[in-house]
C-alpha cells in the first residue's frame, strides 16, 4: 500500500484543524447565566504609547450560583477583522455582590494598523433565564451582546470612551417608579449623549461568527418595559412623581432615558421579573469652527429586578446646583429620609469619585472626591468634598449621582431614591487689567494667567463704562453686556495693544476694556472677565456732517459733502495725512468709488461732487482721514467715520387724485429726529421755493401729503415741484445743525391708472390625473392663465389710458404685499405663467401709465395645487432600465412620501421616506426615522403597500394610500 505524503502546508493545516477541534470539544455547554455588561476602551497613555494600541475593559454581571460562571475565558472581535481567538480574554476578577449577582472583569488590549472606525464585539453565552421582555421570556438560549465603537484618528489624541460608574445591575418594586443614572463621565471632557435602543444578541453566537465580523440582531420579541403586551408589562399606568417627567397619573406607564443626563425613569412597573434595557452612550468631540464629531458609542445592557413589596422608597434631598472658581471647594450635604424608618445607606457615583482615568498606568490612578455617610439609622446624611483645579474648567457640569438605598427587614425589596447633583467649574478672572492710551491706541496690560492650560485670553470693548456684573455661573460676556471682541491673544501673553485694526481710535471718546479666559475643546469652558478699566483717546474725531443736493440735474447734479476736521490733544498728525473721499450710488450702498485724489490740506474740508444724475439717484459718501504713523512714513492710520448718503425724495399723485404723496429716505450717522424736516414747494409758473410746512424728523425716513390749503387746494393737471431739507445733530460731540436737502422733484396732478379687475383661470386637475403618465416633480407641467379688466370708477376720475401692465407673483399663499416680487410686464390684459412644477401661488397686478404712475394693486388670485396620486400594479425590477422602479404613474407636487411595504404574511420588508416619489427597486431595504439597513432582493409575487403622502399644496395636505403591486422579473 503506497503511504501518502502531506507536503508541508498541508500538515501545518490539518494541525490547527486538529487544534481547533480540541479546543471546542474542550468548551463547556452554553449556559444561563449572564445579567448585564458593558465595554470601556481608551487608547495607550503609557510613558512610551505604541501607536494604534488600545486598552479595553469588559465587565459583566452574571448569575453567582450559575456552573458557567466558573468560566473564566472569553472572546472579542475588534473590528479590523481579527479576533482574541477562542476563549482567549482572561477573566480578572470575579466579585460577588449579593443578591445572586457577581461581577466579572476582563481586561485586555488590541495594535490597531491603519486608523479609521472599529467596532468591538463581545457575544456572551447566554443570558440568565426568564427576562420577561426577551423572546416571550424564554431568554435562556439568548446570547447578551455588547459592542464600543472607536475612531482612530492621530488628531484624537488619546482618547477615553465614557465610563459609567453605575453598576448596570438594579431593584425595582411594583407600582412604584423606578430610577436610575449610570453616572456616566468623559475623561477627554467630550459631550455624552443616551439613548435607548433595543436588546441585541447574535444568531448562533460565537460559533456562528464568520470573517471575525459578528452580525447583531435585535433580540426576538423584544419589547421595552413598559410595553403593555400581556406577556410583559401589563396594564402599567403612571403613579405621582414631581419629575422630569412630571407623571400623568393614571396614563399608561413610560421608560424614558434623558438624552444629556442618561436618567432612566420608569413610571412604573406592573409586573414582578426580570427586565433588560439596552442604551447607547455617544461620545462626541467638539472641534474648533466645526461642528460636533461623533468619536465613539459604547452599548451597555442593564437588567432590572422588578419584586412586588409593601417597601416605599426613601427620599433623597441634594444641595442646589453650584458653579464655582477653579481652586476653590466644593462642599455638598445629603440627606434622606425613609417613610418606613428603615435604615439608609447612601453612595454616590461620577467621574470625580471615580479612578480618572480608568484604564491608565496604576501610577497615575487617584481618587478626585471624597464621600462620607454620618450614619445609617434615618434621617442619614452624607458629605460631599472636591476641591477644583484649573484642570477641571469645563463648559458642561460635573454630575455626582446621588443613590439613597433603604435596608427593610422582612425580606422586603430594598428600594431606591436618585438625583444628581451638577457643579460648574469656571476659570477664575484675568487680574489687574490697566488700560494706558498712546496716540491713537490703548495698551492693555494684565497679570500672566492663573491657568496656563487656557487656550486663549479674549479682549472685549464698549464705547463708555457698563453695569455688568460678572456671574460665576455665566462666565465670560454676554452680548447684553454691550462689549464687542476686539481681539485674542494666547493665555500666556499679558498685554494687547487697540489701535482699531491699525485704523486709530477715534478721538474723544471714552473705551472701555474686560478679558477673560477661553479654554480649549473638547471640555472647552471660559473664565469669569475681568473688572472693567477705562481710557480716554484725548482730541476730537472727524466726522461727515453734510450731504447735501445742490443742483438737480441729469448730468449737471452737484452734492456737497462737509466734514469735520480732526483735532489731536497735543501736537500735530503726522505727513504724509490727508483725506480720501468715496461714493457710490444708492442709499443703503458701500462707497467705494474713489471721487478725487486725497486731499492734502487738513483745513480744506468741503468737496462739491458735479457731474452726477441726481434728478434719478441717490448717492453715499464716506470720508477717511489718514495720517503716516511716523513722519514721512509708509504705514497709516486710518480714521473711517460712518458713511452718509442724500436724501431721496419721491412724489406721486393720490389714488384720488386730489393730492400728492410725498416720501423720502436717506440713511445718516447723525440723528434726524430731534429736529423738524422742512418741505419746499414751487407752483407751476413761479420761480421760487417756498416752505409750506414742517413734519417731525425720521430716523431714515418721512412722508407728507400735500393738498395744498383750503382756500388755494391743489389744482388737477398742474405741475408742483418739491425739495426737503433735514436738520439734525451730533450729541457727542455736540455738533448742529446739519441741514441737508433733498434733489428736486416735479409730479403733476394727473388722474392715477384705474387699477385691474384680476380672473386666475382654475386648474383641471381631473384631466391632469387621468394622463398615462407625467413625471411629476421634476417636471413642469403647469401653465396659469391670467385676465383682467380695468375697474373703471376706482377712483371716479381715474385715467384708462395704460401703457402697460406689471404682473406680480407669490408662491405663499398670502394677502401681504411685501410677500410678491414683479414676474413680468407686459402691454396686454392676459399672462401666461408657464412651466411650473405646481400650480399653487398667488398673483395681483398694477396699472402703470407712461408717466410711470401706478395704479393701486389688483384684487389678489391665488391657486392651489391639485392633489391626486396614482400608483401602478406592477413593476419589473430586473435591471432592463423599463418599468425598473415602482413610482407614481401620474401625480400631483408632493413634499414627502413615507412607503411601506409588506408580504403576503404581513412582514415588514421595505420602508423609506427619502424620495417623494418612492422609486421602489424591489429590495427589503428599510431607510427611514435614522435606520439604513443592509438590502437584498425580495422575490417575485403580490406585495401590499401602504403610502404616505404630503403633497405641496399650501396646507400641506396628508393622505394615505394602500394598495397592492405585483413584482415579475
Amino acid at each position: 500500500m503506497t503511504q501518502l505524503v502531506l507536503p508541508d502546508q498541508l500538515r501545518r493545516l490539518w494541525a490547527v484543524v486538529l487544534v481547533l477541534l480540541a479546543a471546542l470539544s474542550a468548551r463547556p455547554a452554553q449556559a444561563t447565566h449572564l445579567r448585564a455588561g458593558d465595554i470601556q476602551v481608551t487608547a495607550d497613555t503609557t510613558a512610551n504609547p505604541i501607536p494604534g494600541r488600545y486598552f479595553f475593559k469588559l465587565v459583566t454581571y452574571a448569575v453567582t450560583n450559575a456552573a458557567a460562571n466558573d468560566k473564566d475565558r472569553e472572546t472579542i472581535f475588534f473590528g479590523d477583522g481579527t479576533s482574541s481567538g477562542l476563549d482567549a480574554i482572561v477573566r480578572e476578577s470575579e466579585t460577588p455582590l449579593g443578591n445572586n449577582v457577581s461581577r466579572n472583569v476582563y481586561r485586555f488590549s488590541h495594535i490597531y494598523n491603519a486608523p479609521g472606525p472599529y467596532t468591538i464585539h463581545y457575544i456572551g453565552e447566554n443570558r440568565n433565564t426568564s427576562i420577561r421582555n426577551i423572546n416571550g421570556g424564554s431568554s435562556a438560549n439568548i446570547n447578551i451582546y455588547l459592542y464600543a465603537k472607536i475612531l482612530i484618528d492621530p488628531a484624537l489624541k488619546g482618547n477615553h470612551s465614557p465610563v459609567l460608574s453605575a453598576p448596570p445591575i438594579d431593584l425595582a418594586a411594583v407600582r412604584q417608579v423606578y430610577l436610575h443614572n449610570p453616572a456616566g463621565s468623559d475623561a477627554d471632557g467630550d459631550s455624552l449623549a443616551y439613548k435607548l435602543v433595543e436588546c441585541r444578541y447574535v444568531p448562533g453566537g460565537v460559533a456562528a461568527v464568520r470573517n471575525n465580523t459578528p452580525e447583531p440582531r435585535v433580540v426576538p420579541a423584544y419589547r421595552l418595559p413598559d410595553d403593555q403586551a400581556s406577556t410583559v408589562s401589563p396594564g402599567g399606568v403612571q403613579v405621582p412623581f414631581a419629575g422630569p417627567p412630571a407623571a400623568q397619573e393614571g396614563r399608561p406607564a413610560i421608560f424614558t432615558q434623558d438624552v444629556l443626563t442618561g436618567q432612566i425613569v420608569w413610571n412604573s412597573p406592573s409586573t414582578a421579573g426580570e427586565f433588560n434595557v439596552a442604551f447607547v452612550v455617544e461620545e462626541w468631540r467638539r472641534v474648533e469652527g466645526a461642528a460636533p464629531v461623533k468619536i465613539g458609542e459604547i452599548l451597555r445592557d442593564m437588567q432590572i429586578t422588578v419584586s412586588p413589596t409593601d417597601n416605599l422608597r426613601p427620599i433623597l434631598t441634594l444641595p442646589r446646583d453650584i458653579c464655582i472658581i477653579a481652586g476653590d471647594s466644593a462642599r455638598g450635604v445629603v440627606r434622606a429620609v425613609d417613610p418606613n424608618g428603615d435604615p439608609i445607606d447612601l453612595t454616590a457615583f461620577g467621574g470625580l469619585l471615580a479612578r480618572t482615568p480608568v484604564l491608565t498606568p496604576p501610577g497615575y490612578e487617584k481618587f478626585r472626591a471624597t464621600f462620607r455617610q454620618k450614619q445609617r439609622t434615618a434621617p442619614v446624611s452624607g458629605v460631599f468634598r472636591w476641591r477644583s483645579t484649573c484642570a477641571d474648567v469645563a463648559e458642561q457640569p460635573y454630575q455626582i449621582v446621588f443613590r439613597a438605598s433603604d435596608n427593610p427587614g422582612n425580606n422586603e425589596v430594598p428600594l431606591i431614591d436618585q438625583g444628581v447633583w451638577r457643579i460648574t467649574v469656571v476659570g477664575p478672572p484675568p487680574e489687574n487689567l490697566q488700560a494706558t492710551p498712546e496716540a491713537l491706541g490703548i495698551n492693555l496690560t494684565w497679570n500672566l494667567y492663573e491657568c496656563q492650560n487656557a487656550s486663549r485670553i479674549l479682549i472685549y470693548r464698549r464705547e463708555g463704562p457698563g453695569n455688568f456684573e460678572p456671574d460665576t455661573c455665566s462666565p465670560g460676556i454676554p452680548a447684553s453686556a454691550g462689549y464687542v471682541q476686539i481681539g485674542e491673544v494666547a493665555a500666556n501673553t499679558r498685554e494687547f495693544r487697540d489701535d482699531n485694526n491699525g485704523r486709530g481710535l477715534e478721538r474723544g471718546k471714552t473705551f472701555c476694556y474686560r478679558i477673560y479666559a477661553e479654554f480649549p475643546l473638547p471640555a472647552g469652558g471660559k473664565s469669569l472677565a475681568s473688572q472693567e478699566v477705562c481710557a480716554k483717546i484725548e482730541g476730537r474725531p472727524i466726522l461727515l456732517r453734510n450731504v447735501t443736493v445742490e443742483r438737480t440735474g441729469v448730468t449737471d447734479g452737484a452734492i456737497k459733502v462737509v466734514w469735520t476736521k480732526p483735532v489731536l490733544a497735543s501736537g500735530a498728525f503726522f505727513t504724509p495725512s490727508g483725506y480720501r473721499l468715496y461714493r457710490s450710488e444708492g442709499i443703503n450702498s458701500t462707497p467705494t468709488v474713489l471721487v478725487t485724489a486725497p486731499i492734502r490740506n487738513l483745513n480744506d474740508t468741503v468737496y462739491v461732487d458735479s457731474n452726477l444724475n441726481t434728478q434719478e439717484k441717490a448717492f453715499t459718501y464716506r470720508v477717511e482721514f489718514f495720517s503716516s504713523k511716523t513722519q514721512g512714513g509708509t504705514d497709516e492710520i486710518v480714521e473711517a467715520p460712518p458713511a452718509a448718503s442724500s436724501v431721496r425724495l419721491e412724489g406721486t399723485p393720490t389714488a384720488v387724485s386730489d393730492g400728492i404723496n410725498l416720501t423720502w429716505q436717506y440713511q445718516v450717522p447723525w440723528d434726524n429726529t430731534v429736529r423738524p424736516t422742512r418741505i419746499y414747494r414751487r407752483d407751476q409758473g413761479a420761480t421760487t421755493y417756498t416752505l409750506i410746512t414742517t413734519v417731525p424728523g425720521g430716523a431714515t425716513s418721512g412722508t407728507y401729503l400735500d393738498k395744498g390749503t383750503a382756500t388755494a387746494p391743489l389744482r388737477k393737471n398742474q405741475e408742483y415741484c418739491y425739495y426737503v431739507e433735514t436738520d439734525g445733530e451730533y450729541k457727542t460731540p455736540p455738533i448742529g445743525p446739519l441741514l441737508n436737502k433733498s434733489q428736486e422733484k416735479c409730479v403733476v396732478l394727473a388722474s392715477v391708472p384705474c387699477p385691474p379687475i384680476l380672473t386666475l383661470l382654475e386648474t383641471n386637475c381631473d384631466s391632469l390625473a387621468a394622463l398615462p403618465y407625467f413625471p411629476n416633480i421634476t417636471s413642469t407641467p403647469y401653465n396659469n392663465k391670467l385676465t383682467w379688466t380695468l375697474d373703471e370708477n376706482n377712483p371716479a376720475d381715474c385715467s384708462t389710458e395704460i401703457a402697460y401692465y406689471r404682473v406680480y407673483f407669490s408662491p405663499t399663499q398670502s394677502q401681504n404685499l411685501t410677500d410678491f416680487k414683479l414676474l413680468d410686464s407686459t402691454t396686454v390684459r392676459s399672462f401666461v405663467h408657464r412651466n411650473l412644477a405646481t400650480p399653487a401661488g398667488c398673483y395681483y397686478v398694477v396699472s402703470v401709465d407712461k408717466n410711470e404712475r401706478t395704479s393701486t394693486p389688483s384684487n389678489i388670485a391665488c391657486h392651489d395645487a391639485c392633489l391626486f396620486f396614482v400608483l401602478p400594479n406592477i413593476f419589473t425590477p430586473n435591471g432592463d432600465r423599463i418599468n425598473d422602479t415602482f413610482r407614481p404613474k401620474v401625480a400631483s407636487p408632493i413634499r414627502r412620501t413615507k412607503f411601506t411595504v409588506f408580504n403576503r404574511w404581513g412582514r415588514k420588508v421595505y420602508e423609506s421616506d427619502k424620495n417623494p416619489l418612492i422609486e421602489w427597486n424591489g429590495t427589503d431595504k428599510v431607510v427611514s426615522e435614522g435606520l439604513n439597513t443592509p438590502s437584498s432582493k425580495v422575490v417575485d409575487g403580490i406585495y401590499y403597500y401602504l403610502a404616505e403622502v404630503e403633497f405641496a399644496d399650501f396646507a400641506g395636505t396628508k393622505k394615505t394610500y394602500k394598495g397592492w403591486v405585483e413584482i415579475t422579473r
